[in-house]
Order: structure tokens, then C-alpha cells, then sequence
């Protein structure tokens, strides 16, 4: 018989682990904590904006402002936008951490400057240049909320609606989401609309897990 009636899990992880929020916080002493977004960011239309068409970009490859300006119509104040480079693929390979398409500080500088709300990714950090990607989007004047490690980004239309709420972590610097697009059917006698996950899969093995259930 097991030494307990129920289940119960104990986790132990950094605020930034898989699919995750950088809140401004992060980076600023006096920028916004987790619990202080205002959730309506979180929640509404967004863009897929796909760099690498059918495929995933070269290892390293510098996203510069050339990238995003075929694109631009979608960089408006308070709009969610979320770039694909289809390195999503490589999640649980070293490489996924060490060799992912890189915004430079430029193009960050770019999209600072239209005031977009929410900008996710499926790299697990904007930059190589960490700190100062860090510091130009998340700026107090700039304040948009950063959404890592995406996963499945072509599977969505180029328009649908995102739900990226995170954990409320109080005066928390970012947190763990499970993401959803909620997508429009149209055609083929369907009507309504779809949800699909664009969360990545398993961090298991970087989640320490205990549980409370132990066999006699």
C-alpha cells in the first residue's frame, strides 16, 4: 500500500526554464514584475512572422533589420508578434542553447523603436548579445513583454489569437507559460476555432521532481 493517499510534486526550476515570459524586471531594478503585466498583453491577436519559410535558419544566423522590414506592417504600437526561425527543432540538443539564430542589436534596436506590446520567439533568448538585446527591449520606454522558446510556429496561420499567461510569480522577473494559439477554422464545412500548443515539449530533464507517494 503506498505511504500516502495522493500524489504531489515538488518542483524546483529557474523562472526561465522551457517556454517562458521575460517580464521587465529581468533587467531593470524598477521595470514591471511578472504580477504587474497587465494580462490583457497576454491575450489577443498576434502575427506569425516566418523567417525561414518550410524550414529552419543556418546555425548563427544573424537576424539583422533587412529580415523583419519585408514585414513591417506588422510592427505596430502594442501589437503581439512572434518571429520564427524553426530552431524549435533542435529543443533538447546542446545546440539549441548555443547556436540559435541571433537578433542583432540593431534589428532589436528596430523593433524597440515601434513599440510592439509582446514579442516571442522560438529561441530560447533573443541574442547572443544577452545583456545588451536585454536592456534595448526592455527598456521602461520601450516595456514589451518577451515571450522564449515557442515551439510549432508553422503549423499556425499568418493571423490567429495568442494566450501566453504565466504563472503568477509575485514580484517576479519572468515565469513558465503554456502557450496556446487559438486558430480560426474556415473552409471544408468546419466552423469555430482550433487551439494548438506552441509550448515546448518536455524540460523534464532540467525540472527536479519529488513526489509525495512512496511504496511501502
Amino acid at each position: 500500500m503506498p505511504a500516502a493517499p495522493c500524489n504531489v510534486l515538488e518542483m524546483t526550476m529557474s523562472t526561465h526554464q522551457g517556454t517562458h515570459l521575460d517580464a521587465p524586471y529581468h533587467f531593470y531594478e524598477d521595470g514591471r514584475t511578472v504580477d504587474e503585466i497587465d494580462l490583457s498583453r497576454l491575450y489577443g491577436p498576434a502575427t506569425v512572422v516566418d523567417l525561414a519559410p518550410g524550414g529552419e535558419l543556418p546555425a548563427r544566423a544573424p537576424l539583422t533589420v533587412d529580415r523583419f522590414v519585408p514585414h513591417e506592417k506588422h510592427f505596430v504600437p502594442g501589437a503581439r508578434v512572434a518571429y520564427r526561425t524553426g530552431w524549435d527543432r533542435r529543443f533538447g540538443r546542446p545546440e539549441f542553447f548555443t547556436d540559435f539564430p541571433t537578433l542583432t542589436l540593431d534589428a532589436a534596436r528596430w523593433i524597440a523603436g515601434r513599440r510592439i506590446g509582446l514579442l516571442g520567439m522560438d529561441t530560447p533568448t533573443p541574442s547572443v548579445d544577452f545583456l545588451e538585446c536585454h536592456l534595448i527591449l526592455l527598456a521602461p520606454a520601450v516595456d514589451i513583454v518577451l515571450v522564449e522558446s515557442l515551439a510549432g510556429l508553422e503549423r499556425l496561420p499568418e493571423r490567429f489569437t495568442l494566450a501566453a499567461f504565466p504563472l503568477r510569480v509575485r514580484r517576479g522577473d519572468g515565469a513558465p507559460i503554456r502557450a496556446v494559439a487559438l486558430v480560426d477554422l474556415q473552409g471544408g464545412g468546419r466552423a469555430g476555432r482550433e487551439l494548438a500548443e506552441v509550448t515546448v515539449n518536455s524540460t523534464v530533464d532540467r525540472v527536479h521532481f519529488h513526489s509525495a507517494r512512496k511504496s511501502s
